[in-house]
């Protein structure tokens, strides 16, 4: 696992999953770092494990810096840079977003953070096994990242520590038998650990020709549904190859998905938050309204579909489209 992001072993902490990583991460470093400061930068397209404990930490009295993004989910790299004070501790910016796909320039990040005597932290649950990986090169300090989302067993996740230059410490948020180098107390998953070393050896070794397999399916289908009106929501180039979400004007997603689910399984938003009709906080933090974030649908490859599952879902969503068009007309 250290060894597929360019990692020590004792850098790599075993954790329940990226949800808790995120927790331990935010939580131990503001903690441990409560006499440096107490401002954290984060992002409004993050994943609610990291907004909400955000949220948290607002109100244990911690400052908390939410940075809007572009119409493609981008941060702005100056706006950054004028966000960091005397006081700020940590900055978490995830890798990858997991509703639109849209990659952060991580590298530039971490180097700014760098530069002003700041943590870095991402959630990578979206990147790795997705995207090569260095985190020392990348600037990285910490890195949330998770089993289950590259083919692994459930439960079971990991934190990346920097050890060196610098050394990340940070303030447990579990107690008790002092696992983890007394960082995540609890014993520890060893089945899921093997399993997830699996799962990230096959994850590396398959990426490049997954990626290719993966760009082809997505650009295909964003060609046939740009034809019919489909917009894409996230950045054109700079996005996870996997995901693909788009938008059609004046045809709720929902409704979509309900007319495809027989044969597709297809989401309106996070797969986490799939049951809330709430609007994405993501497509609107892209500017768009409630309203069209309502249109929207995400569709994701995965490791075992074929050209024809592709050809399928194509032509589902198309009849999709005409039966809805009908009813609306």
């Amino acid at each position: 696992i250290a060894k597929a992001i360019g990692a020590n072993n004792d850098e790599i902490i075993f954790t329940s999953g990226a949800t808790e990583s995120d927790n331990l991460a935010l939580l131990g470093v503001m903690e441990k770092n409560k006499e440096k400061g107490n401002h954290l930068i984060t992002c409004v397209t993050e994943h609610k494990a990291i907004l909400d404990t955000a949220k948290h930490l607002e109100s244990l009295g911690y400052d908390v810096t939410y940075l809007p993004v572009d119409e493609f989910g981008l941060i702005d790299l100056e706006t950054l840079k004028s966000a960091i004070t005397e006081k700020t501790v940590l900055i978490s910016i995830m890798f990858a977003n997991n509703e639109i796909g849209t990659i952060q320039n991580v590298s530039q990040i971490g180097t700014i953070a760098h530069e002003h005597n700041v943590l870095f932290h991402t959630d990578a649950a979206q990147a790795v096994g997705h995207i090569s990986i260095d985190v020392k090169k990348m600037n990285i300090d910490l890195m949330s990242f998770s089993s289950h989302k590259i083919y692994g067993p459930k439960g079971i996740g990991a934190l990346y520590l920097r050890s060196l230059m610098p050394r990340v410490k940070l303030n447990s948020i579990v107690h008790g038998g002092g696992q983890e180098r007394n960082i995540r107390s609890g014993t520890l998953n060893v089945p899921g650990i093997v399993g997830f070393a699996k799962a990230v050896e096959i994850a590396v070794a398959e990426m490049n020709d997954e990626n290719k397999k993966y760009k082809k399916w997505t650009d295909s289908m964003l060609e046939v549904f740009s034809k019919v009106g489909g917009k894409l929501n996230g950045h054109p180039s700079n996005r996870l190859v996997h995901n693909l979400n788009i938008r059609f004007d004046g045809i709720e997603g929902k409704a979509i998905i309900n007319s495809v689910s027989k044969k597709l399984a297809i989401s309106a938003g996070s797969a986490c938050t799939t049951q809330n009709v709430e609007p994405s906080h993501v497509l609107l933090a892209l500017g768009l309204s409630e309203e069209q974030s309502h249109y929207a649908i995400r569709i994701g490859c995965g490791r075992f579909n074929t050209d024809d599952d592709i050809k399928v879902a194509i032509s589902e969503i198309l009849n999709s489209l005409e039966s809805l068009n009908k009813i609306r007309i």
